[in-house]
């Protein structure tokens, strides 16, 4: 039986490219590997609700793997550049790509699979896109790509007679309902949307990121994680304060924060958990306690006593909330260029 290693996302088009296969009598072992900038896969809102419920139902093994730093490393300084924000699309997959062909050696499998649909991606799914990446990745030949398999040249694993051509598909174009009707076909009932997954397509995330690397050429991934949570201002250039939205983000920003991180809230008001991370001054932490106030149930007080945490120790300081000037001088966000703003309002 041949044997394959897949690229797995747990999306729609990833996994009908391992049934596709499956179909073929090629056993799969499908590999995710996770990044700190995809979606969580511990958080089932911001993937599918779970996003390996395909391989039980269908009998394939998934394996995860971590990029770690080697994938920061393209994103700072990637060979492709990067797309719209701060996706590096084409090294992104000649990477994926090159830790697939060693798991592929090391399990003794025959080629590689992935879900890529030709048109579907402007930067990384062109035609010309997929011999360029697969040379850099050093598996020219071994990649089949199943869903548009018969527009793409043949491969390896055809010319052995290990794959059957005439069952792959044609599928071309940033249209999802052939892959929708394959799914339905093959009894294929949950899978995401096709909206989100990578962070470093979305503007403002990418607009962190940014910020982040400017004033830290060597962050951590404590503070790319902090990037996921809250409204983030840059206080100075070792000194940023994070803002949560809501409920979710309170006890995300709690459970990032270290000990020596210094966290306010407004006690008994509905308020959000602020952290100043770096090297806090005074004016940091009369700002922050401004900016939580701000965004606190008692923000139409003109003075609001604002907790301050370090550890256990605890005291209170006032602050008056922050004004909508103060916000925009201090927010890290990608600000809409005025054109943006009028085109976006109703004719």
């Amino acid at each position: 039986m041949p044997k394959a290693v897949a690229l797995y996302s747990g999306g729609l088009d990833s996994t009908l490219a391992v049934i596709a296969m499956m179909k073929q009598g090629v056993e799969v072992t499908a590999i995710t590997f996770m990044n700190h900038f995809g979606c969580d896969i511990s958080d089932r809102s911001s993937c599918s609700k779970d996003p390996f419920a395909a391989s039980l139902k269908f009998g394939f093994k998934v394996k995860l793997a971590h990029l770690s730093g080697k994938f920061l490393n393209i994103i700072i300084n990637p060979k492709y550049g990067h797309g719209k924000n701060m996706n590096p699309c084409m090294d992104c997959r000649i990477l994926m790509l090159r830790e697939a062909r060693e798991f592929m050696d090391m399990t003794g499998a025959d080629f590689l699979i992935t879900g890529e649909v030709l048109g579907q991606r402007p930067m990384s799914q062109r035609r010309d896109c997929f011999p360029r990446i697969d040379r850099e990745a050093g598996v020219s030949g071994l990649v089949v790509r199943p869903l548009s398999g018969k527009l793409l040249p043949v491969t390896i694993p055809e010319e052995k007679g290990l794959i059957s051509r005439k069952l792959m598909h044609d599928i071309n174009g940033r249209t999802r309902k052939p892959q929708m009707s394959l799914a339905e076909e093959w009894g294929l009932t949950e899978y995401p949307a096709p909206a989100g997954g990578c962070l470093l397509t979305e503007p403002n995330y990418s607009h962190r990121l940014r910020d982040l690397l400017e004033h830290s050429k060597d962050p951590g991934y404590r503070e790319i994680n902090f990037l996921r949570v809250g409204r983030h201002f840059r206080f100075s250039s070792r000194c940023k304060i994070v803002v949560g939205r809501n409920k979710s983000e309170n006890s995300a920003i709690r459970s990032l924060a270290g000990h020596d991180d210094v966290i306010l809230d407004v006690e008994g008001y509905g308020s959000p958990t602020t952290v100043v991370l770096g090297e806090g001054t005074d004016e940091a932490f009369a700002l922050a306690a401004s900016i939580c106030a701000r965004y606190s149930d008692a923000k139409h007080l003109p003075r609001v006593t604002v907790a301050v945490w370090q550890g256990v120790d605890k005291h209170h300081v006032t602050a008056e909330p922050a004004s909508d000037a103060v916000i925009n001088a201090f927010r890290i966000e990608k600000k809409r260029h005025r054109e943006e703003v009028l085109n976006s309002q109703p004719a």
